[in-house]
């Protein structure tokens, strides 16, 4: 009926959500029908998300990383794989504890117990990262002493961009190089060695050079000499003695293998005394 400009439903049944006005004016009761909104993921889940489905991965990382089981995604094996990060991935496993113990053998040579603390992790991680820090450190080092000797002679200087590309020439090759010949050389005594670990070897007995580098900038030649004969005698002690047990097994010849890696050592010392720290003005 109508009233005025009002309408008012009078005790009728309507269907729908919302039933009709109660008898008594001015109360309105309005049910809704229970939900389980508040409980997440529902109880009883429709549509194409489940309640497993709901729940994250157990492992994130490998639904990532292993192809899907009947997938078209191919898997490298036998010589791919080298050219994959994964099959560098374990060299590089180390913290900084570890790297900082290594860099410790290093500089106590006469140990000689270094290939048996690596021999079941050997790294690439220290070796990489010792060889970048004496790139820089030997181009900056030996920019520096050239700097100082021209401006005491008051004569013009200028930067050798050269310095920097020499340096990264000489330590990467040196530490790949040498050791990969050595691996052949050993291989071909029936006396192999692990590749990685001569990598390994190498690349810290270099940190010795680091300080060595630093100490250089003192103005005295004969103090230069000094500070490269004692890092070349020590490097080369760290790896003469640390390949001399497993050398002796490739027969009578291991001695002049062993005073081989011990004078190339050394030739490296005098090599970076010579080009980097000899200034002619």
């Amino acid at each position: 009926m109508m009233s005025g400009k009002y309408t008012s439903i009078d005790n009728q049944n309507v269907t729908g959500s919302v039933p009709a006005v109660s008898d008594s004016p001015g109360e309105v009761s309005v049910k809704f029908a229970d939900s389980n909104l508040e409980t997440f993921p529902p109880s009883a889940a429709h549509g194409k998300i489940s309640s497993a489905g709901s729940r994250p991965p157990r492992d994130a990382d490998d639904t990532f990383s292993k192809p899907v089981a009947g997938s078209d995604e191919p898997q490298q094996t036998g010589w791919f794989r080298t050219f994959t990060i994964a099959a560098y991935q374990p060299y590089f496993d180390v913290d900084t504890s570890d790297v900082v113990e290594r860099i410790k053998y290093s500089l106590f040579p006469f140990g000689g117990t270094f290939t048996e603390k690596t021999a079941t992790n050997p790294d690439l991680y220290g070796p990489f990262w010792i060889c970048t820090t004496l790139i820089f450190v030997a181009a900056a080092i030996g920019t520096f002493v050239t700097y100082v000797a021209h401006k005491l002679q008051n004569k013009e200087w200028a930067y050798d961009i050269n310095l920097v590309t020499w340096s990264a020439g000489l330590f990467y090759g040196y530490v790949t190089v040498i050791p990969l010949c050595l691996y052949i050389v050993l291989k071909y005594l029936s006396a192999p060695s692990g590749l990685v670990q001569l990598f390994c070897l190498y690349g810290y007995s270099l940190f010795v050079f680091i300080p060595a580098l630093c100490l250089s900038v003192v103005p005295l030649e004969i103090f230069r000499w000094v500070v490269a004969g004692v890092a070349g005698f020590m490097s080369a002690t760290f790896v003469a003695l640390n390949l001399r047990n497993h050398i002796k097994s490739a027969g009578e010849r291991w001695f002049f293998i062993v005073a081989a890696i011990f004078l190339l050592q050394l030739a490296l010392s005098v090599v970076l005394k010579v080009y980097l720290f000899t200034v002619s003005v």
